[in-house]
């Protein structure tokens, strides 16, 4: 287990920052794969990280130190870096991705030990588990219903699905489904496969003799270009979509020619140039791409990035609005700081506007979504 400890700047920024030298630091424990099939996503969440820390340093009159484990894409491996991380390191918050399912576990962690937490992922909760957690990422409930009405507007009347075989691609299926039939389109295929599979031949093929009118995945990451390429390969000539997971560098380098033409619905600051000069996340958006191509010598080329960014920035926020009798490193401390983030109002963030209420595990709406096209490896704004 790899363990990487960065601790922020002293340079005051914005979120109610004060002079407070005997402070105690508010410690993140940042969980996410930085090697096995979640690297991909993983690797741009800790890059983001470290520009987060350049941007905003302190909070609350507190230095903020991000203590970072990786996953190893082993779920078992996120319970045990949960664990670690609130009882070795005393952490007054947890931020996870790379995985739904991963995530999940480190859900339970929280719940049990009331550590408050920021998921990476969309992640579908019963009302019984909520409270302690909160998610950076769309609800897939909205992101597949804006490519299903895509979809009925390019007069798509069938639909194959290929998805991982695991909670994302559950979700992803689920919500396609839904809204498939709201729409009155029909799913004709569900095909699955590991995210550590070489090869999905079996699966285009059974699609393909559905003879959908188009195909969409439920997928992320480098191991989402497999259908696409081999669809390609198979001289597929309907429509092809994806959901928001597919906007990341890896699997557009990956997936080539395959993909272009690719549709998805995509988090606005993807897109940030390119929207309208009155988008409140326009600006958001290319200041925090300018700082993470300083730090990483890189562009922002994918949705992790900008994921990890804003559980940052809602942290900070948060934090600025604990009463300045608590200090970090106590119970007290992290129910207030959970008490803080479900009342999140109007933070505008990379990927959306956040607005929390108490018992509710997404904080955006509409804005946070736009629809985008893969244009010879560049996305391009529809709409």
């Amino acid at each position: 287990m790899k363990r990487l400890t960065l601790f922020a700047g002293v340079v005051a920024l914005a979120f109610g920052v004060c002079s407070a030298a005997n402070a105690a630091d508010i410690k993140i424990g940042f969980i996410s794969a930085l090697t096995g099939p979640n690297a991909a996503e993983g690797i741009p969440y800790l890059k983001a990280a470290k520009t987060a820390i350049d941007m905003v340093p302190r909070a609350g009159g507190h230095t903020i130190k991000l203590i970072t484990l990786n996953d190893n894409s082993d779920i078992s491996q996120d319970v045990r870096d949960a664990r670690k991380l609130i009882s070795d390191d005393n952490v007054d918050v947890l931020i996870s991705g790379s995985s739904v399912a991963g995530n999940l576990a480190v859900i339970a962690v929280g719940r049990e030990t009331e550590t408050p937490q920021i998921v990476m992922s969309p992640v579908h909760l019963p009302e019984e588990r909520r409270g302690w957690t909160f998610s950076v990422s769309q609800p897939a409930s909205m992101m597949l219903k804006g490519v299903v009405d895509e979809m009925r507007r390019a007069g798509v009347h069938t639909v194959g699905f290929i998805g991982f075989s695991d909670a994302w691609g559950d979700l992803a299926y689920s919500e396609l489904v839904k809204n498939a039939a709201a729409d009155g389109l029909k799913v004709v295929a569900n095909e699955r496969y590991a995210r550590s599979d070489v090869s999905v031949t079996g699966q285009v093929l059974k699609v393909m003799a559905a003879h959908p009118d188009a195909v969409i995945t439920g997928t992320v990451g480098s191991a989402a270009a497999l259908p696409y390429v081999e669809l390609a390969a198979r001289g597929y000539r309907g429509k092809i979509y994806g959901t928001h997971g597919n906007v990341n560098a890896d699997f557009v380098r990956l997936a080539g020619k395959s993909i272009n033409g690719l549709v998805v619905p995509a988090p606005p600051g993807v897109v940030a140039e390119q929207l309208p000069e009155n988008n409140p996340i326009r600006k958001v958006a290319l200041a925090f791409q300018h700082k993470y191509k300083e730090v990483n010598g890189e562009p922002v080329r994918d949705t992790f990035a900008m994921q990890s960014q804003d559980a940052w920035l809602l942290i900070a926020n948060a934090a600025s609005r604990v009463p300045a009798s608590l200090q970090p490193g106590t119970k007290a401390y992290r129910v207030a700081l959970r008490d803080a983030l479900a009342t999140t109002r109007n933070v505008v963030g990379t990927l959306g506007v956040y607005d929390f209420k108490p018992g509710e595990v997404y904080g955006v709406d509409t804005r946070a979504r736009v629809i985008v096209k893969l244009e010879n490896g560049s996305w391009e704004l529809q709409h």
